[in-house]
């Protein structure tokens, strides 16, 4: 199968029973939900003579975006472990499992969560009326949100492009959304052009200018350092796609993250600006291109689409949950590395050193679709 350019046609297709346009299209209809069985399960090799292991792994959150408690429920939690373990709160305030062993003899610790999640399509009220900049009051006790991270970076070249695109507008709505567009128009996510493109492996805002590409973490972030720079609070969230693909099916199909703004007299609303990049421009399709495509989204879904991209400014699909908040995370107890880029899965220490993802540790994600 060649090249093909995607057609306004295949377009209709793939978004037929999909997900409603707009904002104004959504009206009053009901919030879409889903509901699901999960089991989470990390696999930790112990190397021969380890004497500390220490494990930090994500739980699911009950409240991931202040205002919309009723987002996120989740019942019948159930662990499985080898050791004692405690449920800690990291630096942002996300519940996390911690364990620790000494002197383990097993080659393999396992830890397995159980739980029911019933998850709530969000809509928020992007009315830029409603909004207004932030005080100085507000700005100094959300520093921690316009500040930059390790791979957050805000510099004098991300101030003079924020400065560029944005203007002299000072609604923090609409100033985010002049960037929201800008990275859709100047940033290609990865899996339009595998080939050629690839996404870095921490998440990168310098990364992501530089080379125009990248993956959610790398579109977030860039987004976050140009937001902040403008004084609009951001926090990336990270989470797990739930897509009818792999429903079933068990294996790790990574992780997905998006962003929440603070908008004075509207709160915390949530954009997904990588997502809505398989939605905006031209694609050319190749055999592995589309099925990237259809697995980077969470409905399978993709092709130029205005709708979706006005969707996911503001509003979030109910196929998703959140497992952690925030970047340069601390850990409690307080981790022996630095502090940790982000946490959607897991961070395991041994005896004092990071022990790494993949040669050292393993997280399965199994969920089944159920009836509320």
């Amino acid at each position: 199968m060649g090249r093909r350019w995607f057609t306004w046609l295949s377009i209709v297709l793939l978004v037929a029973g999909g997900f409603a346009s707009s904002n104004a299209a959504l009206g009053d209809s009901p919030l879409r939900r889903a509901a699901f069985a999960v089991r989470h399960e990390l696999k930790v090799m112990v190397p021969e003579g380890a004497k500390r292991v220490r494990i930090w792994f994500v739980l699911p959150q009950d409240d991931p975006i202040p205002g919309e408690g009723a987002a996120q429920q989740v019942s019948d939690l159930r662990v499985e472990a080898p050791y004692p373990y405690r449920v800690e709160r990291d630096s942002e305030g996300s519940k996390i499992l911690y364990l620790e062993a000494q002197n383990p003899q097993e080659k393999e610790l396992k830890i397995v969560e159980t739980f029911n999640l019933t998850r709530s399509e969000v809509r928020s009220n992007v009315d830029p009326k409603k909004a207004r900049p932030l005080t100085e009051a507000e700005r100094a006790s959300m520093a921690q949100y316009l500040g930059s991270n390790k791979n957050v970076v805000i510099d004098d070249s991300i101030r003079s492009l924020a400065d560029q695109i944005v203007g002299d507008e000072s609604n923090p709505v609409l100033a985010a959304r002049k960037i929201y567009d800008w990275v859709l128009d100047n940033v290609d996510y990865w899996v339009k052009d595998p080939k050629n493109k690839k996404a870095s492996p921490v998440g990168s805002s310098t990364y992501c200018l530089k080379f125009r590409t990248g993956n959610c973490t790398d579109f977030e972030s860039l987004w976050t350092a140009l937001a902040r720079a403008k004084g609009i609070p951001t926090r990336i969230v990270y989470g797990s796609f739930f897509k009818p693909e792999f429903n079933g099916y068990d294996l790790d199909a990574s992780y997905h993250c998006w962003a929440t703004f603070y908008a004075p007299g509207l709160g915390w609303l949530p954009h997904d600006v990588g997502v809505a990049d398989l939605y905006h421009g031209d694609v050319e399709l190749t055999p592995e291109s589309e099925v990237l495509m259809r697995r980077t989204a969470a409905d399978g879904t993709f092709g130029p689409d205005p709708a979706k991209v006005n969707y996911y400014f503001g509003n979030l699909d109910e196929r998703r949950m959140v497992w952690s908040i925030g970047r340069d995370l601390m850990l409690r107890p307080q981790q022996d590395s630095e502090p940790v880029n982000a946490l959607p899965k897991a961070h395991v220490e041994i005896d004092g050193k990071v022990h790494p993802e993949g040669a050292g540790w393993k997280r399965v994600l199994t969920y089944r679709e159920r009836a509320e």
